[in-house]
């Protein structure tokens, strides 16, 4: 299985990007983003590309993929609306229609939030704006399915590259094992996310939208052998 992946910098592209290394049966990952990564690796493919509004150069090297896992965004506080739709909104887009026409019917799967607004219509504007952004990944000739995560626990050294977030980690993470424990359908992890979009690539989902209940679930799911 050969995949995609947008946003492996930030905190659960890491995990993501993790998982999908260790996963036996992923023989590619291709990590498209602003920056390099400073990681190698024989599976990993790197592809820098500064204007994720125009993905028409790299065009001819995403090809021949079978799913995209979408973690690239940002925290909307102090953005405007406008700013923040370009990053979450058209950013993805973008994304989703060129491997649309590239890679038809591959498997696509974007990281949204517990509370987005499906009707687009509600006074919370990030809301809005994943609502927006998943209704039209789905109108796609793609099999899209939307991670809705509440609280995500990061694992195995991986962090969060907005400062607010690192704080609210350091200060809940000496409880956030217990939090797990307590409400497990409330928490996820870095890696039980990772470890669901490689299920949900493998075998897809019951449903397009899969809140923190249903990751944990395909977390828990069979997958190949690990080493």
């Amino acid at each position: 299985m050969k995949v995609i992946l947008f946003g492996a910098s930030g905190m659960v592209g890491q995990g993501v990007l993790r998982e999908s290394l260790l996963a036996t049966d992923v023989t590619e990952v291709v990590a498209v983003g602003r920056s390099p990564l400073g990681k190698s690796h024989p599976k990993l493919r790197e592809i820098v590309h500064k204007d994720m509004l125009d993905l028409s150069p790299i065009a001819d090297q995403l090809t021949g993929l079978d799913a995209c896992f979408y973690c690239l965004g940002v925290s909307s506080a102090g953005m405007s609306e406008v700013d923040y739709t370009r990053v979450t909104h058209d950013f993805t887009l973008v994304a989703g229609t060129l491997l649309a026409e590239r890679d038809p019917g591959m498997t696509f799967i974007y990281v949204s939030g517990y509370g987005t607004d499906s009707t687009e219509r509600g006074r919370t504007m990030w809301a809005r704006v994943k609502g927006r952004t998943e209704n039209e990944l789905m109108s796609l000739p793609l099999a899209t399915f939307m991670f809705r995560p509440g609280f995500i626990r990061p694992m195995h050294g991986v962090k969060s590259k907005t400062r607010l977030y690192r704080l609210l980690y350091a200060v809940v993470s000496p409880l956030s094992g217990l939090i797990q424990r307590i409400a497990p359908n409330q928490v996820s992890t870095t890696e039980g996310i990772g470890k669901a979009m490689l299920e949900v690539a493998r075998s897809g989902a019951p449903q397009p939208i899969l809140g923190t209940r249903a990751i944990n679930a395909l977390a828990d799911g069979p997958g190949p052998a690990r080493p």
